[in-house]
């Protein structure tokens, strides 16, 4: 178990032990969730944009340019 201390300012210090195991670095961002039975969860918000790799899996299909050229033209005469 991890124990940290409360200043009046209502700073901590993330213990080691835990900066560890959620992969923390400073500037990291976090987020408190209060569940319904109150208990409060604590996630990392930082993500390593490599890990996003292979998410969205291959394009359906490949563009020329001349046709990406063509859909940008139809849709920007769409916005006049």
């Amino acid at each position: 178990m991890s124990i940290s201390t409360l200043t009046r300012k209502g700073q901590t210090t993330i213990p080691i032990k835990v900066r560890n195991h959620l992969k923390l670095r400073p500037g990291d961002k976090i987020e408190f969730v209060i569940e319904r039975n109150g208990r409060v969860v604590v996630t990392p918000k930082n993500i390593d944009v490599r890990r996003l790799r292979g998410m969205l899996g291959k394009a359906p299909r490949h563009l020329t340019i001349e046709q990406m050229d063509e859909a940008i033209r139809s849709r920007f005469g769409r916005l006049r």
